[in-house]
């Protein structure tokens, strides 16, 4: 009886509904339709049922069963327990498990879900539960381990809507760690974004230092990771090993401490690109007391990187052929320094006419490496937010002319001239191209979309068009007549939020 009625309710009984014999309850709620009538109204008392099942917990009212955790009691109810919970229906109602049998079940939990497990089951009763970037992954702990999963979409779905407030309170490195390792792809997808296209900003948390070492090494060897230049990403992996430090100093001798602490240092300096960084920066990092401590291993590193501003070609190829991913160590990241970025804002965005354009211009390096001497190239970038335009015109053929009719794009297009294409036809630039855009979450900006793309120019091809850079009527939402409302794009920042920010980045990529 009590199987059947958990099924009922939690509508997991459309296997049983085929032979309404072995339910009772189904059967009774299959007969008991009432007549339509022109007089008849649905009458809605329900948040007076949940009020009495909430108040069976709140008073411990007729329980059958108790929960101990951490040494405390929670008087609770099967049937409460098994409707809610996957887990709690296999342990309270299969004869293999010895808690099927006891009225006093013993449940261990971790530290940081002791404390939150009386809001856990009150949520069982009253279907309400507070959640906030403190206490949501010891709940989606729980919710995961007695497999809630109304309650897991709903943790997921908080995490979705708040990474950046995690993000400043050193949180997010641990969110990624959690929801990585229990599958939960989606938000580990959004913490990695966040964290690649904001990474200096995670770096200042302590929650930084809890990086696990792989999970830090693979997002070391992404090329749209987005920082100020390589030496700022150096700085962030000092503080890293700062952290790992100071925790391995209480667990180890001195022998394995010095040990571990040298893999370590290999393992997250490896993939640092020492030839991004400019002569004189390779210069400073000798001063380092990290580069004085291991200097046979960061003496090597420099080494790969002057000697690709030397132009020493011979051992730029040997490293590209000898090392894992050795050709990542000469790809620019996506560096937001002067040199190959410049800063574009649109103030006063609703007050824009549609198809409005603008405009900027700005130079970045034609060449990565010094020898090759400080060229720069001169880039003009027009942005359309509001859409594209193209008005009627005449295009000449070679027997008259042909009316082209006006046309109109709802894109966010950005367009980018090379203004100093190599002169010889048969020659290309090649440059590395990143746009980064900012949005608004719970008053925190940051980098909320990027988008890389590797590009040719020559002498025939200057231009190129980027389409979709942001879903249309996410930047341009319309407006709710019904309850007049103007609804704000995430992709708006400032102090009235009307204000679109892009950085764009264009580097050498030859």
């Amino acid at each position: 009886m009590l199987r059947s009625t958990i099924r009922w309710m939690t509508g997991l009984s459309s296997n049983m509904e085929q032979n309404k014999s072995t339910s009772t309850v189904e059967s009774s709620a299959s007969t008991s339709e009432v007549p339509v009538t022109p007089d008849a109204i649905e009458v809605d008392n329900s948040q007076t049922i949940l009020l009495k099942i909430a108040t069976l917990y709140a008073e411990r009212l007729m329980n059958d069963i108790c929960l101990v955790v951490d040494g405390v009691e929670y008087p609770a109810h099967r049937l409460i327990l098994c409707a809610s919970s996957d887990v709690f229906q296999v342990m309270l109602m299969s004869p293999q498990w010895s808690e099927s049998q006891e009225s006093r079940v013993t449940l261990q939990e971790t530290p940081q879900c002791v404390p939150l497990f009386s809001e856990f089951l009150r949520y069982f009763y009253t279907g309400q539960i507070r959640i906030s970037y403190e206490v949501v992954l010891p709940i989606l702990s729980l919710a995961d381990k007695y497999n809630v999963r109304d309650l897991i979409s709903l943790c997921l779905e908080y995490m979705q809507n708040h990474i950046a407030v995690a993000a400043i309170h050193g949180t997010l490195v641990s969110w990624l760690e959690y929801t990585s390792n229990c599958g939960h792809q989606d938000i580990t997808q959004t913490c990695q974004n966040f964290i690649k296209w904001n990474i200096e900003l995670v770096a200042r948390t302590a929650d930084f230092g809890n990086f696990e070492l792989d999970v830090l090494v693979t997002l070391l060897h992404q090329s749209d990771l987005v920082i100020k230049d390589e030496m700022t990403l150096y700085r962030c992996l000092e503080d890293w090993l700062n952290h790992q430090a100071n925790r391995l100093k209480t667990q180890l001798t001195l022998t394995e401490f010095e040990s571990t602490l040298k893999q370590l240092v290999v393992a997250v300096m490896t993939p640092v690109r020492f030839p991004m960084m400019s002569p004189r920066q390779l210069a400073e990092l000798l001063l380092s007391p990290l580069t004085k401590k291991y200097k046979e291993f960061f003496v090597e590193r420099m080494a790969i990187g002057m000697a690709f501003h030397s132009g020493h070609h011979e051992r730029v190829r040997e490293v590209m052929r000898t090392e894992d991913d050795g050709a990542l160590l000469f790809e620019p990241r996506l560096y937001i320094v002067d040199t190959c970025s410049s800063l574009l804002t649109i103030e006063n965005f609703h007050s824009l006419p549609s198809y409005h354009t603008r405009t900027l211009v700005f130079s970045s390096h034609s060449f990565l490496a010094e020898y090759a001497g400080d060229r720069a190239c001169e880039w003009v970038v027009d942005i359309y937010p509001k859409g594209v335009w193209f008005k009627k015109f005449f295009l000449i053929v070679w027997h008259g002319t042909v009316e082209m009719p006006e046309h109109v794009i709802r894109s966010v297009r950005l367009s980018l001239t090379c203004k100093e294409p190599p002169m010889d036809r048969h020659e290309d630039m090649r440059v590395k191209i990143g746009v980064l855009i900012y949005g608004l979450q719970d008053g925190v900006e940051h980098i909320a979309r990027a988008t890389e793309i590797i590009h040719r120019f020559n002498k025939k091809d200057r231009v190129l068009n980027l389409d979709d850079l942001l879903p249309f009527e996410e930047l341009n939402p319309q407006q709710e007549v019904v309850h007049n409302v103007n609804p704000i794009s995430p992709f708006l920042v400032g102090a009235n939020k009307d204000m679109l920010k892009l950085h764009i980045v264009i580097s050498p990529a030859n």
